[in-house]
């Protein structure tokens, strides 16, 4: 019994390259197996999946040896219960839907713009580098305050330390990596606590100065913030341009109607969740797909393999708009659910990709794209032209 629990087999390096098929594999034979290149059970399974994010008492985010703490510090994205809530309810200002309708939206359009007055006059572009990446950096400098930061400074180092947050293989270059970039941000923090203090702007600092958060906390909250908020829209952004002008009839069905976007964005982070993986720590013996877990186990959450769980979607290797709305778990699920899901669904879905299409005539994929990664999962080049 012990023996079939074991994954032995798996190579991390194979699940960067494409992670779906041993996931298949896994959701099939062996859904909640210890993987030791990894260090952790691998829940695989849709219904186990939310089982475990909706069951803190069980399933706990607090781990002080997890690499987000020891990348980031304690935020609230590893805390349960009334300390999760606490720093939750502190947050939730600069995320709310009114402050994304009101504030950011705009904003977001602005760059946008800004970013395609410079592109289409060239005729082509990697758009991962040259819209998606810058897209979702200047936003990040936008929403958390950090003014003081170039939007370059602000891509490398959220990539940075989710490079750091995801070394579970121990690389030491990838550790320096991550430690120069919390430092980065520490600094900016620093550079802009005076400005904000008199002068409230509604940004994420801002609102986490007004309540009156600790140093320490804000600090780790706003590093978790820059690394979600630029990985997931950036990949997100070159994602769905990528499915989309990869499959024509896809593609059509959004020029058809416009009110697809929004369900392209949720099929597009269900097809490939840019966050396909978060860590939790078992607090009392329990039981999933059979397999008893006991207190001190290491547990990995697959968004990634949960939103291709066939016994949940229709032909989940699929990416298809004409699928009915379904639940995904790639904002998570229960008290987790992510506070900056409505700031990423206006800026992918009713500003960036919308923007993008309607600016550049005849946009075409022009050369192979290359995606990447398992704990975090997205194109890494987007070579594109139009007229």
């Amino acid at each position: 019994m012990a023996q079939t629990l074991i994954a032995e087999d798996i190579d991390l390096g194979a699940l960067w390259d494409d992670p779906y098929p041993t996931f298949a594999r896994l959701r099939a034979e062996n859904p909640v197996a210890w993987v030791p290149a990894a260090g952790h059970f691998f829940l695989t399974r849709f219904d186990d999946v939310v089982h475990a994010e909706r069951n803190g008492e069980i399933f706990n985010s607090t781990a002080p040896e997890s690499l987000v703490h020891r990348v980031m510090g304690h935020a609230f994205i590893r805390k349960d219960g009334d300390d999760h809530a606490a720093d939750r309810r502190q947050v939730m200002p600069a995320f709310s839907p009114a402050a994304v309708k009101t504030r950011w939206r705009a904003a977001f359009q602005t760059i946008a713009d800004d970013l395609l007055d410079g592109l289409e006059p060239r005729g082509a572009g990697d758009l991962f580098t040259d819209f998606a990446a810058p897209m979702a950096a200047r936003s990040l400098v936008e929403v958390t305050g950090l003014a003081t930061i170039a939007w370059q400074d602000m891509a490398r180092w959220s990539q940075w330390m989710m490079d750091a947050v995801g070394n579970y293989h121990g690389d030491p270059a990838l550790a320096a990596r991550g430690a120069e970039a919390t430092a980065g941000i520490d600094a900016a923090i620093d550079a802009m606590v005076p400005r904000l203090t008199a002068e409230p702007d509604g940004s994420v600092l801002s609102v986490l100065l007004s309540a009156g958060m600790p140093m320490e906390l804000i600090r780790a909250n706003v590093k978790v913030i820059i690394g979600g908020g630029q990985n997931e829209p950036r990949d997100a952004i070159a994602g769905l341009a990528w499915a989309l002008l990869a499959d024509p009839a896809q593609r059509a069905l959004v020029a058809a109607d416009a009110g697809l976007w929004g369900r392209a964005f949720e099929e597009y982070i269900r097809w490939i969740s840019p966050i396909g993986m978060v860590p939790r720590t078992v607090s009392r013996e329990t039981e999933l797909s059979g397999v008893r877990l006991k207190p001190g186990d290491r547990v990995a959450l697959l968004f990634g393999s949960a939103n291709r769980d066939e016994t949940k979607f229709d032909a989940p290797e699929r990416f298809d708009l004409s699928r009915e709305k379904s639940q995904h778990v790639a904002f998570g699920a229960g008290p987790h659910f992510c506070a900056g899901a409505w700031a990423a669904r206006t800026q992918v879905a009713e500003v960036a990709l919308p923007t993008l299409f309607a600016r550049l005539p005849r946009l075409r994929l022009n050369g192979p794209v290359r995606c990447g990664g398992w704990v975090f999962r997205g194109p890494l080049t987007l070579p594109c032209a139009w007229d």
